[in-house]
């Protein structure tokens, strides 16, 4: 895994045992299935993560009692190669109703092998999140941001195919 922070963006990569197509799959439609339990800002107990899978959907936690929290919303969804969505968490890690406070997640997966993906989450823009934005920066390049969710992604992906 490789990891690199600018002033307002975080990249980081991980190689996949898994095809491009699988790849995919867990990252977009499993992703319940790596997200860190720890990472979501739902009230209640969390019943499923889901991706509504074209440009405009949204990225939602359902809780167990059917309550919803939207943190995302879909820019691009072309797969198995690219995913991008926007971060609608805000520096005190609630929802941000505001869409120009809102930074940008960008992952691209390239296929190395027949069975093995390089995947890079690129996460940008991060100065939109307004004063204090390096907070933002600072925890998902940290080691409980990124770094840990795409270590869970890739054991998910390998133990899927």
């Amino acid at each position: 895994m490789s990891s690199t922070t600018t002033d307002t963006a975080v990249w980081t990569s991980i190689v996949v045992e898994a095809p491009i197509e699988r790849a995919f799959e867990v990252f977009t439609a499993e992703m319940q299935s790596w997200w860190p339990k720890e990472h979501h800002i739902l009230q209640g107990e969390l019943e499923a993560m889901v991706v509504e899978a074209h440009p405009g959907g949204r990225i939602y936690d359902r809780a167990t009692d059917g309550s919803e929290c939207t943190w995302a919303h879909v820019l691009a969804y072309e797969p198995p190669r690219r995913f991008c969505f926007s971060w609608a968490v805000s520096l005190t890690w609630e929802v941000e109703t505001d869409p120009a406070k809102r930074s940008e997640v960008d992952i691209t997966f390239v296929a190395e092998a027949p069975d093995r993906t390089r995947v890079e989450v690129e996460h940008r823009e991060l100065q939109r999140h307004g004063d204090g934005w390096e907070q933002m920066r600072d925890a998902v390049g940290g080691p409980d941001g990124w770094a840990v969710g795409l270590r869970r992604f890739a054991n998910a992906a390998a133990a899927a195919s």
